[in-house]
């Protein structure tokens, strides 16, 4: 080969090297998400987690990545998957109560992010909500500290009714307060309360023949993750058994319950992804306060009304925020 063309091969090959290099973008963040229940029954708020990053400008496979992980109620699995995502070294965790509870035994390097309807404080995620330091913050939706809210609002769908039931999940700060406020409305009402604690399909199951023989008008289902990712079975059941519902989510109401009262858990998790986003612009979770989320709801499914053969006041539909035909 002759030198001249020696040369301008080697200077082609150089001026091709700076190219190459630029080329190898540096690799995407990654979110890890745990959460203690099941993909399908959080398919909404994951939407919303990725509609808020979208927001501010973190779109999924452009410039952040997503990996999932689901404890499937089953909560022993969930120190493993957490495990999984402290060793992957992800740039934030987002958790429900439950997984940011393990997220946090398993490491204090990674920013975690949790929503929850329990007090982060009391429960040990964060000192304070103004001053959380740490490494973790997040999003609180308020659910629970409602429940003589839902009792009054299931007496004005149902005011014969005088026997009413309630399923909750057992063993839990917030459920078991929750438990005391209902009591203590039911009692203001005169109502008569049975309570029955549900922790497996098979208590639900019980739940419902032992209520619809005792002759429970209404029913109140509880707040919490067990509740939330169980709500099919239980707006099958209390359809099979013409019961009318009051349940803590929207989504419930939308899949075909009665009516439901409770913060939205679509905005917190769109709230969660904004300051996940801040985070991975620098900022640090110590120096970003507790959000306590506001948005109520208060939903009404016309058309279970009529299957039920229930009347409601135009009182009651005019201070409804969805009702759904």
């Amino acid at each position: 080969m002759r030198r001249r063309e020696f040369v301008t091969l080697l200077g082609g090959a150089a001026a091709a090297w700076p190219l190459t290099a630029g080329a190898q973008q540096p690799a995407m963040p990654v979110i890890g998400v745990l959460n203690s229940g099941t993909s399908a029954a959080n398919s909404n708020n994951v939407a919303a987690f990725r509609r808020g990053l979208k927001e501010a400008g973190f779109v999924e496979g452009q410039n952040v990545a997503i990996e999932l992980r689901w404890g499937e109620n089953q909560y022993d699995r969930l120190p493993g998957l957490a495990g999984e995502l402290a060793n992957r070294r992800v740039a934030v965790i987002v958790g429900n109560t439950l997984g940011a509870l393990r997220a946090k035994a398993a490491t204090t390097a990674i920013p975690i992010v949790f929503t929850t309807g329990s007090d982060p404080v009391r429960d040990g995620l964060v000192p304070s909500l103004n001053r959380p330091g740490g490494n973790v913050t997040g999003v609180v939706f308020i659910q629970g500290a409602l429940g003589s809210k839902r009792m009054e609002l299931l007496r004005q769908f149902v005011p014969q009714a005088t026997t009413v039931a309630m399923l909750m999940h057992p063993s839990i700060v917030e459920t078991e307060a929750e438990r005391n406020e209902v009591q203590d409305a039911a009692k203001a009402m005169g109502k008569q309360l049975i309570v029955f604690e549900v922790s497996n399909s098979r208590d639900i199951e019980a739940a419902f023949a032992t209520l619809v023989a005792r002759g429970a008008g209404a029913l109140l289902v509880g707040t919490g993750t067990f509740m939330f990712n169980n709500r099919e079975r239980i707006i099958a059941l209390a359809a099979r058994h013409a019961i009318p519902t009051m349940f803590a989510q929207r989504e419930s109401v939308v899949e075909g319950g009665l009516t439901s009262y409770g913060t939205s858990l679509s905005d917190a998790y769109r709230q969660a992804a904004i300051y996940v986003a801040r985070i991975l612009k620098g900022e640090k979770p110590a120096d970003l306060p507790v959000i306590q989320s506001t948005k109520f709801e208060f939903v009404i499914n016309l058309k279970t009304a009529k299957t039920l053969d229930l009347t409601i006041s135009p009182d009651v539909l005019s201070i409804a925020d969805e009702v759904i035909e």
